[in-house]
This record gives C-alpha cells, structure tokens and sequence, in this order.
C-alpha cells in the first residue's frame, strides 16, 4: 500500500494525475483519498477534489495534524483555483503553523505561496509581499519556485515595474524548466504574454496610442501631467491626488484634461457630470461648487481657470496634459477585467476583489450577460461567471491600488 501512495504521489508531483489515479484507484484510506483529490483537481473537476480532500482530512483526524494540515493546504488551493476567495484563511495559518512546527517547511511554503497569491488577487499587493517576504526560491522546489516568482511578477506588474516583472518571468522560465511540468510553463507563458500586450491607451490632443506596461512606467516617470482613469487619479511627478471615491470631481477632471488646452463648456461639464440635458440656474451654482472642491484638490498641481464659455486646467508647471485611459471605456471595465483572466469567478469573489458590494456586482454582470460580454455556468452559490475570448480587453493591471502600494 505504501509503495503506491508513494508512486502516486511521485506522479502528481509530476503532473501526471491520471497516471497517480491508476494506481490508487482501489484505495479508499484518508492518503489515497488525499491524492486523489489532488489529481481530480489537476483534472480540473474542483468539485469533487474538495469533496475528497475534505473527506481525507476527517481521516487524518486531529491525531496525524501533519497529514490533516497538508490536506487544508490541498484544500485551500482548490478554493483558489475556483476563485473562492472567502475561504477561511485563518485555517491556512494555522495548517502552516504546524507544518512549521513539524519540519515541513516545503508544505509550509506553499501555504505561504497560496496566501500571498490571495491577497494579489484581490489587490493586496503590501500583504501578498510581506507574505513571501524571506522565502528563497532556489531553497524550494522547482514548482514551488515558479509559483514565488509568478507572484513577485504579479506584485511588480500591479505596481507598474516592467523591469522587475521581466526579471522574474525569467527567473519563472529557469524554474519551469527545472520542474517540466506543462501546466506550469503554459501559465508563465500566459504571465510573459500578458506583459507584453498593450495594457492601456495615451490621449493627447494631437493623437491616441497604445501603451505597454514599460512604456506606462516611463510614462509615469516622466514630468508629464497626467489624468490616470485607470485608476482615477491625477499625478505629476511623485505627487498623485486619487479621486476615486470623487466621482463628480473625476468626471468633470477628465472633461477639462480631454477639453485642455483649450476650455470646457459649462453646458458640457453639467451635461456629463449630472446627467442631465436640461441644466438651470441650479446646475450652475452645483458646478460652482464643484469646480471649487476640484480647485482645492489639484492646487498643488494645477489651477482651474474661469472663462467666460466655462473652466480651463492650468496645470501649475508648463508641459502637455495627457490622459491615460483603459484599453475599453466599458462601464463595467473592473469587472470585465477580472473575468478576461480565464478562470471561473463567482460573484462574491468579484465583490472582494473589487471592493465593491456583492449587489453592485451582480447588476453588473447581469449587464455584461445581456450584451453578450460575459457568460455564466451553474445556478445558486455555484453559479460561476466568466467571460468569451474578447480583443482589446482591458487588463487587471491598471486596477485602483492603495497608495501605499505605489
């Protein structure tokens, strides 16, 4: 019996599951079902492979905690892989603890890795750091190693380091080779071009061009005075003013950077900041005030000058506005952008990524649905969504991130 448990296990760290099946197929103790588990997860049928892990678990009992601790770890990647980002995290720690505890740092890392890729997932990208902080690829598994580099590449492309993300998707492609599993290679592959589509688009007055992630971090390097709406900010230099939680005062930004140099309408202004056709005296006195908050919040950067037509940007130091805007205007661009990984999302999952309420998603996927932009399998809490291969999407990488993770 051993000598099976040891061949299957040797086959899934292989990446060969169907070979670990046939040999275990007959098996029905808690480290058969283990491994079973994990190959029907390699498989793809994430249903079943938790049904069985959990079942393994109750198996090992508190009596073989290391054995029990592996399968919450087993466990806790299946949850991600099904895009169960509300699974308890707190069980992951404490399963990490004990493999600690235990001597099997090897487990203990991968716990760390599945904890870290969490929190880049849903845009904690200090923890996701902090998390494999101290961790040293070369002392880990080759596999192990990819997924640490995947996510030191994650947190750089989140953060707009071209050079770094490149230099881990190299240190990637050294380790995958290592490991020679295809599913690992495929995804660096997937990561490598990911980095080298365009991820957003540059507007100026004179003309609109696509940008890279490299050419995005030039951009922002540079002395330019720059509306970012991907991630509803206004920066120059090392200052960066976030108006996400501003919406009137972003929109009526936005106008006048598209308008710059030249003014902005009041008509205009009030016509898309409160969507209405009809604007009255009340309007006008709304948009006074307006512009006076947006005044007060870009005075270190620039001034917001009246003009008899309307409202012109004058920004504090002489250069060119820009505006860098995502790949599709689509209302529902955050959402769009999490789907166009690929993976089946459920709609809570999309809530905390997004930060947003759990309501609020759903009528945007329904939205999506009913124009054929995305697609959902399943009904109830399983119901999963995701969306149909699309050009031109617009990516994950240029999603609102706390200041601090700038």
């Amino acid at each position: 019996m051993d000598r099976l448990i040891r061949a299957a296990a040797q086959a899934l760290a292989a990446g060969d599951p169907l070979d670990a099946l046939n040999r275990i197929a007959l098996c029905n103790d808690a480290s058969a079902l283990a491994l079973r588990g994990i190959a029907m997860a390699q498989l793809g049928d994430l249903v079943r492979a938790k049904s069985l892990v959990r079942q393994a678990a109750r198996s090992f009992g508190r009596s073989k905690p290391v054995a029990r601790a592996k399968c919450i770890v087993a466990e806790a990647e299946i949850a991600l892989a099904s895009r169960d980002l509300a699974w308890p995290a707190k069980e992951l720690d404490q399963a990490r603890a004990t493999l600690e505890a235990h001597g099997d740092h090897v487990n203990a890392s991968h716990a760390r890795y599945l904890d870290s890729r969490r929190h880049l997932l849903i845009g904690r990208l200090d923890d996701a750091e902090r998390i494999i902080a101290g961790l040293d690829p070369e002392q880990l598994p080759p596999a192990l190693g990819v997924g640490h580099e995947l996510i030191v590449a994650g947190i750089a492309m989140r953060r707009l380091q071209a050079t770094t993300a490149q230099a881990a998707l190299l240190r990637c492609r050294y380790f995958a080779q290592r490991a020679n599993i295809p599913a690992l290679s495929a995804e660096v592959e997937h990561a490598t071009q990911a980095l080298n589509k365009p991820v957003a688009r540059l507007i100026s007055h004179v003309q609109t061009r696509l940008l890279r992630l490299e050419h995005t971090e030039a951009l922002f390097a540079s002395d330019a005075f720059i509306l970012d709406a991907c991630r509803r900010t206004v920066r120059h230099k090392h200052i960066i003013i976030p108006l996400a939680r501003r919406p009137i005062l972003f929109i009526l930004a936005r106008l006048l950077a598209q308008a710059w140099p030249e003014d902005a309408a009041r008509n205009t202004l009030i016509a898309q900041a409160f969507r209405t056709k009809y604007p009255d005296e009340s309007h006008r006195a709304r948009l006074r005030v307006e512009v006076g908050r947006l005044r007060a919040a870009l005075k270190p950067l620039a001034n917001l000058v009246a003009t008899p037509r309307g409202y012109m940007l004058a920004p504090a130091e002489p250069g060119e506005v820009l505006i860098l805007a995502r790949l599709t205007e689509d209302q529902h661009a955050a959402v769009l952008a999490l789907l166009a990984d690929g993976e089946l999302w459920s709609s809570s999952a999309l809530a905390l990524a997004l930060g947003a309420s759990q309501r609020t998603v759903q009528r945007a996927l329904e939205s999506l649905a009913a124009s054929g932009k995305a697609q959902s399998f399943g009904s109830g809490r399983t119901r999963r969504w995701t969306t149909p291969p699309m050009p031109a999407f617009t990516t994950i990488l240029l999603l609102p991130v706390p200041l601090s993770s700038y």
